[in-house]
C-alpha cells in the first residue's frame, strides 16, 4: 500500500455554526489535527461559522491556513485577517478552481448547499479521472449519515457503481480521517454500469 504525501487539504464547510456544538467541536478537532500534522488548510478564507472555527484551530495549533475568498465576500468584510496566506478570487467558480488546484486532498464538514456542491464536484472530478485527490467526510454528530444513505440509494438504483460508493472516506475522528486519505487507493472501476 502506498502512503500519499498530503501537504494541503481543502476543507469545505458551513459558513454557519449549525444546530449542534458538536459541529464546531469537529471543526476544531480537524483544525488541530491539520496543524499538528503540518498540513496546510486551504479553505474559503472567511471568519464565518465552521469556516472560521477550523481556520482558528489550525492557526492556534501553529499550522498554516490559506484562504481563497471571493471578491464580493472580501468587499463585505468577511476576510479572515489572521491567515498565513490570502487570495481574492473574482468569482465563486474561480475560487473553487483555485482551491482544487492548491489541494492534495479534500475534507467536507457539515454545511449547506455550497459545501455539498463543492464536495460533489471534486468527487465527480475524481470519478472521471480529472484529478487523483482523495475526498473525505468528517461525519460529526452523524451529519452525513442521511447523505450516505442517499448515495447507497444511487447504488441500489444503478446510477452509481458500488466501488465508487467507497471512493470517499468517512470518519467521525479527524486524525483517523486524515490517515484514511493518506492510505486512499484510487478506484479504477468505470462509472458506467
Amino acid at each position: 500500500m502506498t502512503i500519499r504525501s498530503i501537504k494541503t487539504i481543502a476543507v469545505f464547510c458551513g459558513s454557519n455554526f449549525g444546530a449542534s456544538e458538536e459541529f464546531a467541536d469537529g471543526a476544531r478537532s480537524l483544525g488541530r489535527a491539520l496543524g499538528e500534522a503540518e498540513i496546510t488548510l486551504v479553505y474559503g478564507g472567511t471568519t464565518k461559522g465552521l469556516m472560521g472555527v477550523v481556520a482558528d484551530a489550525v492557526l492556534e495549533s501553529g499550522g498554516k491556513a490559506h484562504g481563497v475568498i471571493t471578491e464580493s465576500l472580501h468587499r463585505r468584510g468577511q476576510s479572515h485577517a489572521g491567515l498565513t496566506m490570502h487570495e481574492i478570487a473574482p468569482t465563486l467558480r474561480s475560487r473553487k478552481e483555485r482551491m482544487a488546484e492548491l489541494a492534495d486532498a479534500f475534507i467536507a464538514l457539515p454545511g449547506g448547499i455550497g459545501t455539498i456542491e463543492e464536495l460533489m464536484e471534486v468527487w465527480t472530478m475524481n470519478q472521471l479521472s480529472e484529478i487523483d485527490k482523495p475526498v473525505g467526510l468528517l461525519n460529526s454528530a452523524g451529519f452525513f449519515t442521511a447523505f450516505l444513505e442517499f448515495i447507497d440509494h444511487m447504488v441500489t438504483t444503478k446510477f452509481l457503481p458500488a466501488a465508487h460508493r467507497h471512493s470517499i472516506s468517512v470518519n467521525s475522528d479527524a486524525s483517523a480521517l486524515i490517515d484514511q486519505l493518506r492510505r486512499y487507493e484510487r478506484v479504477d472501476v468505470p462509472k458506467w454500469l
